[in-house]
């Protein structure tokens, strides 16, 4: 039976599970705002010995890779992609936000996952659930909350709302969308680190641990911000 390792910090909340086929042997799900790079391994190596499973059982490692936070996502993905070179095994990336859309599982209508991205943006995506198997049925995208509300409104279908971030939103969710808008309860609102197990446990994993790269879906703004910079830069050497 394969055995799984689940990591999510795409956000506040840090995700830990480890898995046996479908069953879950454990997992760690924290909501605070403390560092993931010092909490993250330890955190992993106290769940793989209460559960009794060693490094060498594991046949994948699965992670969130993004859209989230640039820091959080980098420390997951730089994480899972160290455990799963040194021990020659597949690192499998899943959508932070198809996780979060799992909660969805039993819900008619259409399921949109909130992350915040500041100043009025926010990661979505359209999700659904066919015999209750939550799917994609766009791509994941970085949007204005307006823009994806009105384009939500013109379904004739109720909406889901889910995450954590769902709370900074709500008022002008309802304002738009009346109710249309649905929401779900405080305890399905965090991702759960054995769903991203479960997505992740179907995949392929489609090149070299070396290659994998992160799902950001827009620069950091410090980067952003360098990028202009040099861009400028070459302009005015022109």
């Amino acid at each position: 039976m394969s055995k799984l390792l689940a990591i999510d910090t795409s956000s506040f909340v840090m995700g830990i599970a480890v898995t046996e086929s479908e069953r879950t042997l454990g997992e760690v799900t924290t909501n605070i705002k403390k560092n993931h790079s010092i909490r993250l391994m330890p955190a992993i190596e106290q769940l793989m010995k209460e559960v009794g499973v060693s490094p060498k059982e594991l046949e994948k490692v699965i992670v969130a890779n993004g859209p989230g936070s640039y820091t959080g996502v980098r420390i997951g993905v730089t994480t899972a992609k160290t455990l799963a070179w040194s021990l020659g095994i597949p690192v499998i990336g899943v959508s932070s936000l198809a996780v979060m859309a799992q909660a969805g599982r039993y819900f008619e209508g259409v399921i949109s996952p909130i992350m915040d991205a500041r100043r009025g943006q926010v990661y979505t995506g359209h999700y659904v659930s066919n015999n209750d198997v939550v799917v994609g049925d766009e791509s994941d995208r970085l949007v204005m909350l307006t823009d994806w509300l009105d384009d939500l409104d013109k379904e004739d279908k109720q909406v889901l709302f889910v995450g954590q971030d769902v709370e900074l939103h709500r008022s002008m969710i309802v304002e738009r969308l009346g109710s249309k808008a649905q929401f779900a309860p405080g305890s399905a609102m965090l991702p759960r680190p054995s769903e991203l197990a479960n997505l992740g446990q179907k995949q392929e994993a489609s090149g070299f641990t070396h290659e994998f790269v992160p799902n950001y879906h827009q620069l950091a703004e410090a980067e952003a911000n360098w990028r202009k910079a040099q861009q400028e830069k070459s302009e005015k050497n022109d």
